[in-house]
């Protein structure tokens, strides 16, 4: 039996980009339905499915009338990290759109942390030329944010399925017409004109990530199986500091970038700088930049890990709580003044190709957050970016999905659950690891290919069996756009083209007859069938 609904918008996922999307939709009077793989809001202790909840620096944005800050500069250290494939046409809009938006999270009850003089405190991280980065309870950010929105959506007329796992996006004439899914009462279908993919990154593809175990990339798989193409997936970011622990698989502690902001030093075995000499902005470089001098420091001292030297930061256990619960969590402690750190996946730069309002290549099905490529990442995403944008493209989004509701989406039969290629799980993340993470080339990236693309079929039987699939199709994107591109830029690095091109280009990738295609860009369009824009990303909610 397959239980079915109507909405005029269902969102799949329960991050940042997701729950903006839902509130600012619902507040315009549209039936708003949200699956999530765990729950919008979990009781302390427990892992969140969303990445939202883990972020800790913060979120960067330009407060207006800031005498020492502007969204020119904002937009100025953004096309410098994304190493020449940042688009500016894209970017500045939702640079400006932050300070709306975040003035509207306010309103729904996030709290920032606020000086005396009662204004945001902001601190500085990698890649920015200024402190602009506003936080709340120190390193909680994230934490905060989840919690707002969560009780936002909890006090508002959204329907939320909680532990519900995506299986398929329906399709019909050429366009989204809702969504399949399973819980563990059985399958679902909620019909609707507007499909948002809020679903995150593809964290898990990797051995050791940042990412909570719900980061599969589940959205890529989706949009690609419903024909939505996709960019950039070869610039899978690395954040430079990845809490070590031996043996650990999985998600682990993320030790944030403030902590460099606020006189961390990264050095290594031998008490040596890990980033002297190169780069300018040393420890406070561009992501990619200091993650393969950190990977550079442990080949030349043959040690496992660096040393992230916190002696100098000033009151470091109430400035950075999550990352001394998640210290002592892991096993260790702070006594010594030096926490080992590795790079770890982190984030998705790129991802489903959208325009400025969320819009995908397959009418009716939007993507907002990590999940998308705006061109507002390039090859390598600026530090605390990625809220802000989530921010901004969830209230966009809800836009676009408002224009969509007046659409009938066609009627079509829900399917029985496919059978698809799904490696070995730890299999698949050892060779991704090994192949396609921060050193790249040729044979390693050949090699893993051909596991991918040996995967036997499977039934969905289980939420892992879903999970194995879409990492399956998710890394053979990642690979697939990896080696394409031939050369070295931001954070995909190829040490059989270690150059970087003169004039950089993004590349488009589809699903064609069941392989991975390089593909010319298809425009987003309306459910009119143009590609005007609607009203300003930075507009009222």
């Amino acid at each position: 039996m397959v239980e079915e609904s109507r909405a005029d918008l269902v969102v799949v996922g329960a991050g940042v980009a997701g729950l903006t999307a839902a509130l600012t939709a619902a507040a315009r009077g549209l039936t708003v339905t949200v699956l999530t793989k765990g729950r919008t809001w979990a009781q302390p202790g427990a892992e969140h499915s969303a990445s939202t909840f883990y972020a800790q620096g913060g979120i960067a944005v330009v407060e207006p009338g800031n005498p020492g800050d502007s969204v020119a500069l904002h937009l100025a250290d953004t096309l410098a990290a994304g190493a020449g494939l940042t688009d500016p046409v894209a970017t500045e809009p939702i640079l400006a759109g932050g300070w709306p938006a975040v003035t509207q999270l306010v309103g729904w009850g996030a709290e920032f942390d606020l000086g005396a003089d009662g204004r945001f405190l902001r601190t500085r991280e990698g890649g920015h030329s200024v402190r602009r980065i506003i936080h709340a309870g120190g390193d909680a950010t994230g934490a905060r944010v989840q919690q707002a929105l969560a009780s936002a959506v909890a006090a508002a007329p959204i329907r939320v399925i909680d532990h519900a796992s995506a299986t398929a996006i329906l399709t019909g004439d050429g366009r989204a017409a809702g969504l399949e899914f399973v819980t563990a009462g059985g399958r679902g279908v909620v019909r609707a004109p507007a499909v948002l993919l809020a679903t995150g990154g593809l964290g898990h593809v990797y051995s050791a990530t940042t990412n909570p175990a719900a980061s599969t990339g589940d959205g890529v798989a989706l949009a690609l199986r419903a024909g939505a193409q996709v960019a950039d997936l070869e610039f899978v970011q690395f954040h430079p500091t990845m809490l070590y622990v031996p043996g650990a698989r999985g998600r682990r502690t993320l030790v944030s970038e403030a902590v460099r902001g606020e006189g961390g030093v990264l050095v290594d075995d031998h008490g040596a700088p890990v980033t002297a000499g190169v780069h300018p902005q040393g420890d406070l470089a561009p992501r990619d930049v200091v993650a393969r001098a950190v990977t550079a420091a442990m080949r030349r001292t043959g040690r496992p890990h660096v040393w992230l030297d916190i002696s100098g930061v000033e009151d470091f256990e109430r400035r950075f709580p999550t990352v001394t619960a998640g210290v002592r969590a892991s096993g260790l402690d702070l006594a010594g003044g030096r926490l080992p750190v590795v790079p770890g996946a982190h984030y998705l730069c790129g991802g489903v190709v959208t325009d400025s309002h969320g819009r995908t290549s397959v009418p009716g099905l939007l993507a907002a957050g990590e999940v998308a490529r705006t061109g507002l990442h390039g090859a390598n995403r600026l530090a605390s970016n990625s809220l802000l944008e989530g921010l901004v493209m969830g209230r966009s989004a809800a836009l676009a999905a408002v224009e969509l509701a007046a659409v009938e989406p066609p009627r079509v039969p829900a399917c029985a659950p496919p059978v698809l290629p799904a490696c070995d799980r730890i299999e698949l993340q050892d060779a991704m690891s090994e192949a396609a993470a921060l050193d790249r080339n040729a044979e390693g990236l050949a090699s893993v290919g051909a596991l991918l693309e040996a995967a036997p079929l499977r039934g969905l039987a289980t939420v892992a069996d879903i999970e194995d699939a879409n990492l399956t199709l998710a890394a053979r994107a990642v690979v697939a756009a990896a080696l394409e591109r031939r050369e070295s830029r931001g954070c995909h690095y190829r040490s059989d083209f270690p150059g970087s091109e003169e004039a950089p280009q993004p590349r488009y990738f589809a699903l064609v007859e069941g392989r991975m295609r390089s593909v010319p860009r298809l425009r987003p369009v309306t459910c009119a069938g143009s590609a005007e824009p609607m009203a300003s990303v930075g507009g009222a909610p």
